[in-house]
C-alpha cells in the first residue's frame, strides 16, 4: 500500500478505532511515544492525533511524561492491562499450571508483572502449610529486593531500567536488602545472563524466593514466575532445584494462552 491508500484508508478510521489505535501504540512500546510517532502510525493530521490523546489523557488512559509531548500509559490503562491478566481466557490453564507447580514443590508460587515502579501480583497459589506467608492478588511491592522484581528490572530496556532504579532512593527492608544502585545495576546484568532472580531474605525477614520469566510469543518477557519460602525450610539453595519444574511450568504457561503483554505493559 502506498502512503496515498495508507492516507486513504487511515481517513475512514472512526474517532473510537483512532483512540483504541493510539492506546495500543502506547501499550506496547518500550517506553514513551510521541505525537509525532502517532500520527506516523494513524496517517492523519497532526491535529487530530493531539485532540485525541489530550481526551484519553483527560479520561485518565494516557499521561504525559513530565511537560514533554510524550505519552504514556495512564492510570485507567494500567488497571485495564492488570485486570486481563486476571480474567483472560489463559488465568484458567495458567492457575492449574501454577497449583500444579505449587503441588510439585510444596511451596508458594505466584506470578507478577510490573505497575509503573511496583511489582504486582496477578495470580497465587498459597502453599498448603500452618503458616503460610498471605500475599493477595493485586497487592504491590518492591522491585529492587524481590525476586520477581529483580527479574523483572533485568528485562526493561536500559533506559527503563535506569529511570526505575535510580529516581528515588532504594529503600531498605532488612539488612540484606541492596540500597547501593551500582550493586543492583551489576546483580540485574548478572539476571539478564542466567534468567533467574532470587530473594535471599532482602524483602522479609525469613523468607526466601527464585523466579523465572514467562516468554511470550513475541519473544518477550511477559511476566514472571516465582516460588517463595520460608529460608528455615527452604533457602535459595534448594529452591533453585526446581528451576528445571518452574521453567517447564512457564513455558506450558506461556503455550495455553495468547496473552502478548510484556514487563513494560503497564509501566
Amino acid at each position: 500500500m502506498n502512503e496515498f491508500d495508507r492516507d486513504q484508508e487511515s481517513s475512514k478510521l472512526s474517532p473510537m478505532l483512532r483512540s483504541l489505535i493510539i492506546i495500543e501504540q502506547i501499550a506496547k512500546a518500550n517506553g514513551s511515544v510521541s505525537g509525532a510517532d502517532l500520527v506516523k502510525a494513524l496517517g492523519v493530521p497532526k491535529q487530530t492525533v493531539h485532540r485525541i490523546a489530550r481526551q484519553l489523557e483527560v479520561e485518565g488512559f494516557l499521561q504525559r511524561e513530565s511537560e514533554a509531548k510524550r505519552y504514556l500509559p495512564g492510570p485507567r490503562l494500567r488497571d485495564i492491562a492488570i485486570n486481563v491478566h486476571l480474567n483472560s481466557a489463559a488465568a484458567g490453564p495458567r492457575h492449574a499450571i501454577l497449583q500444579a507447580l505449587a503441588e510439585e514443590v510444596g511451596e508458594t508460587c505466584n506470578c507478577t508483572i510490573i505497575d509503573r515502579n511496583e511489582l504486582v501480583y496477578f495470580d497465587r497459589v498459597e502453599a498448603n502449610w500452618p503458616y503460610p506467608i498471605h500475599v493477595p492478588v493485586g497487592s504491590r511491592h518492591p522491585l529492587h529486593c524481590t525476586a520477581s522484581g529483580k527479574l523483572l528490572l533485568a528485562f526493561q530496556s536500559a533506559r527503563q531500567r535506569r529511570q526505575l532504579i535510580s529516581v528515588a532512593p532504594l529503600k531498605r527492608f532488612t539488612d540484606r536488602t541492596t540500597t547501593d544502585t551500582q550493586s543492583l545495576a551489576s546483580e540485574l546484568k548478572q539476571i539478564r545472563q542466567n534468567g533467574v532472580g532470587e530473594d535471599h531474605e532482602e524483602y522479609l525477614p525469613g523468607m526466601s524466593a527464585i523466579a523465572v520469566p514467562v516468554i511470550n510469543n513475541a519473544n518477550k518477557v511477559g511476566f514472571a514466575l516465582a516460588i517463595q519460602a520460608p529460608t528455615s525450610r527452604k533457602p535459595v539453595s534448594d529452591l533453585k532445584r526446581f528451576l528445571p519444574a518452574m521453567r517447564e511450568a512457564a513455558a506450558a504457561i506461556a503455550a495455553a494462552g495468547p496473552e502478548q503483554y510484556d514487563t513494560a505493559s503497564t509501566n
